[in-house]
């Protein structure tokens, strides 16, 4: 056991090396440290909707600008200016006196449809696409309402929009996520770091004639790169709830990522056994990683929904089910790779 706390230590001591990994670290520590204010600005990526207070000026022409006035009444942020025809509208489209166009038609069934003209890529497109978007669907539930009298049967009623924060559900479902997650990425970058340079610069030969095994070796290297991991993202918790978020169940949080990080540590390591050279195996590790995350995300019980889940407090028995079945498959994993390495050497 001394001797892969040995090689552990030396793995720790050797991070102060490694500037890529210290910036990543930096990153997230900014990212917590800040969060409060971040998410307001990364909200506005995620959500543009979530944005209050934007204000644009429609210049409307057609047949159903009344009913586009009406409809402007009741979206904040949003109103409408007649003009005669349409030629006037995009006039003052173009002098910057209108945000956007929208020129409505009424067939003779009594069909209305909509051109709308809006920037071009600029900045504040985004915004105003939300608005007119707005806009337009308010208008398309006043007209449905207003001729809701003369269907032949009643439409189905519509579900009540709703009222869950953006901000509530960018923060649980992105943003703790992602930094709870980081962690496991950096450290099975690390072990390939580790072992492929060990190989290229031949001090893994100068590793096995000490008294240790190439489990032993394995070992240490992997306590190294795992055990970093639960660290940051406790720190990371802490930070967050210091910025006024509130982390329930920290430690099943910790716990699941830890069996991830040990699986995605034991993938590394299986990779670096193969592919001993150091771009080749980052790459095949970037790319196995993203196969495993990204069809892991896609599974209903998938990490990033059981963390969001955890993290709110509304874990249900599957949850528990899915941490302890993540770290018995990351056990196995770390096992079997041990074993393979211990008896194949690395390299070959």
């Amino acid at each position: 056991m001394d001797s892969r706390l040995t090689i552990a230590g030396r793995e720790l001591a050797g991070l102060r090396a490694e500037k890529t990994i210290l910036l990543a670290i930096g990153i997230q520590l900014f990212i917590a440290m800040f969060s409060s204010f971040l998410v307001v600005g990364l909200v506005s990526m995620y959500d543009p909707g979530a944005l209050d207070g934007a204000e644009i000026e429609v210049a409307a022409a057609g047949d159903a600008v009344d009913d586009l006035e009406r409809a402007a009444a009741e979206v904040p942020g949003a109103s409408v200016t007649p003009y005669e025809d349409a030629g006037a509208a995009r006039s003052a489209f173009e002098r910057n006196a209108a945000d956007a166009v929208v020129v409505t038609t009424r067939t003779e069934s009594g069909r209305v449809s909509a051109a709308v003209t809006a920037p071009d890529a600029t900045v504040e497109t985004t915004v105003i696409v939300v608005q007119l978007r707005e806009l337009l669907r308010t208008y398309e539930l006043n007209e449905r309402d207003a001729r809701a009298p003369s269907l032949e049967e009643s439409p189905l009623p519509l579900p009540d929009r709703s009222d869950t924060s953006p901000y509530f559900t960018f923060t649980y479902t992105v943003l703790i996520p992602l930094l709870v997650f980081l962690p496991v990425f950096i450290s099975g970058s690390l072990i390939v770091d580790s072992i492929t340079e060990e190989l290229d610069q031949g001090t893994m030969e100068l590793l096995r004639v000490a008294p240790v095994t190439l489990a032993e070796i394995v070992d240490g290297k992997a306590a190294a790169a795992i055990g970093i991991a639960p660290g940051q993202a406790l720190l990371w918790l802490l930070l967050l709830e210091a910025n006024g978020t509130s982390v329930a169940n920290v430690g099943p949080i910790l716990a699941l990522m830890t069996a991830l990080t040990t699986l995605v540590v034991s993938v590394a390591v299986g990779i670096a056994a193969v592919a001993p050279d150091r771009q080749a195996a980052q790459l095949l590790y970037s790319v196995a990683v993203l196969v495993l995350f990204g069809g892991a995300t896609a599974m209903a019980g998938g990490p990033a929904n059981a963390v969001a889940r955890l993290a709110i407090d509304s874990a249900d028995a599957t949850t528990g089910v899915l941490v302890v079945a993540y770290a018995a498959i990351a056990a196995a994993a770390y096992l079997g790779v041990r074993r393979v390495v211990a008896v194949e050497g690395f390299g070959r």
